[in-house]
């Protein structure tokens, strides 16, 4: 099941269908091709199999020590690339993060050091994110004579912002966990990554509870509604709430409701988004 993704070094928890992936590549996690095919593959993965969660993490520390999540994308391939091949690349990158952001689970990114570049636009894909005090975030783009290309200019006012967005993608500053926690880069710090990964459990848990397609329509709902007139996000939830009726989870739920009360799981069917 997992095969194709065993450059992302994957473990599956099949209780929880909790998949944590623990980034361990190149020298510094940079992604380059390779990665991008596990990416893909990923996408494939989530779109189409039982994965309820997703935790995308890294113990990785360079020579010195210091912790890296992902240090950003592999530029040194791209030497000797004509320009077609590499708008071609990014056109690529950018499409893989788009299918992660929309996956039909939740998802979570655990940072734990370096998070530059492509890894700070990987963070724009998950649902919710956590930081280790270690954490230090940076878009380095502009200085190498591009933009960042794959989220960092789309998405990221929309989480920070357009001052925040402008200051790190202009200037390439550098900013700690607790200044990405405040601006909302990041959503929770904790003391480490074990620490981190016992909060995703925590979440892992509480969605084994939930139906897997009322939760995959939530989140196509929410993320469908974003910049929409009152109007459109009405008619958007409206069709959301109805696609769980048609799909049989919410007579589940009715018929479950004394079960549910009592912490038991109901007898959901398969996610249907």
């Amino acid at each position: 099941m997992f095969e194709r993704i065993d450059a992302l070094h994957p473990h599956y928890d099949p209780e929880l269908r909790l998949l944590t992936l623990t980034l361990d590549h190149g020298k510094a996690n940079e992604v380059g091709t390779g990665i991008l095919d596990a990416f893909e593959a990923l996408c494939d993965l989530l779109e189409h199999g039982e994965v309820a969660c997703l935790c995308t993490t890294s113990r990785r520390t360079s020579k010195s020590g210091a912790p890296i999540f992902v240090a950003g994308a592999d530029v040194t391939e791209r030497v000797g690339w004509p320009d077609e091949r590499v708008k071609a690349h990014v056109r690529r990158q950018r499409s893989i993060l788009l299918r992660l952001r929309h996956a039909p689970l939740f998802t979570v990114a655990l940072s734990h050091g370096v998070t530059l570049g492509w890894g700070l636009e990987f963070l724009l894909t998950a649902d919710y994110c956590l930081a280790t005090p270690t954490g230090r975030f940076a878009l380095p783009e502009t200085g190498l004579g591009i933009i960042p290309g794959a989220r960092g200019t789309a998405e990221l006012a929309l989480a920070v912002g357009p001052a925040h967005a402008l200051r790190l993608g202009c200037t390439g500053e550098e900013i700690s966990a607790d200044e990405a926690l405040r601006i909302g880069l990041c959503h929770e710090i904790v003391p480490d990554i074990d620490a981190g990964l016992a909060r995703v459990r925590t979440f892992a848990e509480l969605l084994r509870r939930r139906s897997p397609t009322a939760v995959a329509v939530y989140k196509r709902g929410l993320l469908g509604a974003i910049g929409q007139a009152e109007a459109e996000r009405l008619c958007i939830e409206a069709a959301a709430y109805e696609r769980c009726i048609d799909a049989g989870e919410a007579a589940i739920g009715r018929a479950s409701f004394s079960a549910i009360r009592a912490g038991e799981v109901p007898p959901w069917g398969p996610r249907r988004s």
